[in-house]
């Protein structure tokens, strides 16, 4: 993965390197395990003080998403999967389907006849729209709209501790962001599955776009506050200039006013319905397409 810093720009050099390492390891650009380059590597690339790489890298380990190993360096943490449960986890589970089939086999049903039993409930009971599970209401209603632009699904949306709830996810398919699989996981029934998504790659949202000349303006509009800041750490690292960028968040007075000025605006998905078509917007969506493309195959044919 490509990191890009500004020494020139307000955004703190931690903040840069830190939002950058994050995205790529939620838009699958920095795959589990894999090894990121060393505190010395980094100063002497970005001709940086050792100390704010180091900084850095302890912060990402306190928040999960990096490990530091002693004499080794730093790594994508590795997220534990749906399917690799605990063996006490699949123990429980095998017991329960023991039981169930002793007691099937004591009221003198054939093997054939339960088999079948079970894969006709099984058929019968497939979800009937997606919840997303996430805790920032602002960045949940942004998932829900490019879920359901894509899929044409009914969606709906609800936080962590909500979602322990049996009622608020029957007949639901969860999906949460990748980094947030261990709360949403810790909080779902063991036997609920959640769908993970993946982030979109920013350099993939960038490649085939020119740079805009030096003198444009570009507006940042959204209603979730971390799209700008993201945005801004990335479009300053890239090269963009601090006084060629306008953020906006929809929730204060006036955001629209005076965006015509503006060579483009770049928008989510949510926000982007809200602009005059007129205006040149380019639509970042969040999720991956990959991940998009997952859910499609999820939901069941008719």
């Amino acid at each position: 993965m490509r990191l890009w810093l500004s020494k020139s720009s307000d955004v703190p050099l931690r903040e840069q390197l830190a939002s950058q390492i994050i995205l790529g390891i939620t838009s699958a650009d920095l795959k589990p395990g894999q090894r990121l380059p060393s505190t010395r590597e980094l100063a002497r690339r970005f001709r940086i003080h050792a100390n704010t790489v180091i900084a850095t890298y302890r912060e990402l380990e306190e928040r999960g998403w990096i490990e530091l190993r002693q004499g080794s360096g730093a790594y994508v943490r590795e997220k534990t999967t749906h399917n690799n449960r605990s063996e006490d986890g699949k123990l429980a589970l095998d017991q329960l389907t023991m039981t169930f089939l002793q007691q099937a086999r004591g009221h003198g049903f054939a093997i054939q006849d339960i088999k079948a039993s079970v894969q006709y409930w099984l058929n019968l009971q497939p979800p009937d729209h997606i919840l997303v599970i996430d805790p920032d209401a602002a960045l949940c209603e942004i998932l829900m709209a490019e879920i359901a632009e894509a899929t044409g699904w009914c969606v709906k949306g609800t936080d962590v501790e909500a979602c322990r709830d049996a009622e608020k996810i029957a007949g639901a398919q969860p999906v949460a962001l990748y980094s947030r699989a261990d709360a949403v996981r810790a909080a779902l029934p063991a036997n609920k599955h959640c769908h993970l998504l993946h982030l979109n790659s920013v350099m993939a949202a960038m490649q085939g776009r020119e740079k805009p000349p030096p003198e444009a303006l570009i507006a940042v509009v959204s209603g979730w506050a971390d799209f700008l800041r993201w945005s801004h750490a990335m479009l300053i690292a890239v090269g963009i200039e601090e006084a060629a960028l306008n953020l906006r968040l929809t929730n204060e007075p006036g955001w629209q006013r005076g965006l015509r000025a503006s060579a483009f605006v770049i928008a989510d998905t949510l926000t982007a319905k809200q602009l005059p078509n007129d205006l040149d917007t380019r639509v970042f969506r969040l999720i991956a397409d990959s991940s998009l493309a997952e859910l499609r195959e999820l939901i069941p044919r008719h």
